[in-house]
């Protein structure tokens, strides 16, 4: 019997449908609509797709987007004076830098750079601090994604063995936050784990993000087993997850497809982050359904 699909496209579509509400409600009670600001700096191609697609979900959504594109060679105090900038503008509810920035700029000095209270995607040392205490905050959109994922499949999480394969700090460590905060039992596992085939059998909600292509296989989950594969790699063969997908299929209880899976997840979170950064600074509040 097949694991049952969990349709992150289309879950992310109602996410998408419920803010696109939410913010025509904030709007109107706050006289203005949430503002996002997104940086980029050089001309990668692949950062300007990501950037492109957050700009118009965030547009579709009635938010006012704007893009910020600084030359390669920009330098940490040039960087730094345009944080600074945004972070004193009233209009602006949210900001991201796009990574990878290209040396010599430094990441955690952005991350701490950026206020907290708009610090959408949650990388920040204040944001990351309040997950770690429980306290109300910017989540990682990547996690905060997958636990809605999980939740809208009624995948029961109240003591189950929970491993996550991959430490970032984007998705492997808030992840494992989040899913103790629902009283699973969490293992962060990573690639020098040893017997880590063994470590992934044990579990019975699996979260892969480390971004080697199909490296977990069908015999290293647990029958039944709730399957939630963050990997995006391309291949020769195209799109691929973390996991062999066709093996898993056949042997998980649920499982995310890559493309369509947790991917966008993760934009629908950094709206709605958004959202809830406005929310909170203009002291209005919309409600979810």
């Amino acid at each position: 019997m097949s694991a049952t699909i969990i349709d992150g496209k289309a879950i992310a579509a109602a996410v998408r449908e419920d803010l696109t509400r939410r913010t025509a409600l904030f709007t109107e009670r706050a006289g203005r609509a949430p503002g996002l600001v997104g940086i980029q700096v050089g001309d990668d191609p692949a950062s300007d797709v990501y950037q492109r697609m957050k700009a118009e979900a965030a547009e579709g959504c009635g938010m006012v987007s704007r893009r910020v594109i600084l030359p390669e060679g920009t330098t940490q105090a040039e960087l730094d004076a345009l944080i600074d900038e945004l972070n004193a503008d009233d209009a602006v509810d949210g900001m991201l830098v796009q990574l990878p920035v290209p040396e010599p700029l430094a990441e955690p000095a952005i991350a701490a750079r950026i206020a907290p209270e708009k610090d959408v995607d949650g990388f920040g040392p204040g944001n990351l601090g309040h997950l770690m205490r429980g306290e109300p905050g910017s989540v990682p959109c990547t996690p905060s994604g997958v636990m809605h994922l999980l939740s809208t499949a009624g995948v029961p999480l109240e003591g189950a063995n929970a491993v996550v394969v991959g430490r970032s700090l984007i998705v492997g460590k808030p992840m494992g936050q989040l899913l103790l905060a629902e009283n699973a039992t969490v293992t962060i596992a990573h690639s020098r784990t040893r017997d880590l085939d063994a470590v992934c059998r044990a579990a019975d909600v699996l979260v892969v993000a480390v971004g080697r292509p199909e490296m977990v296989r069908g015999d290293w989950i647990k029958p039944g087993a709730a399957v939630i594969d963050v990997g995006t790699n391309r291949t020769d063969d195209g799109l691929v997850g973390d996991v062999a997908y066709e093996e898993a299929l056949e042997i998980a209880g649920w499982i995310t497809p890559v493309p369509g899976g947790v991917g966008p997840m993760t934009i629908a979170f950094l709206l709605a982050n958004t959202l809830e950064a406005a929310e909170r600074r203009a002291g209005v509040t919309t409600g979810s359904d």
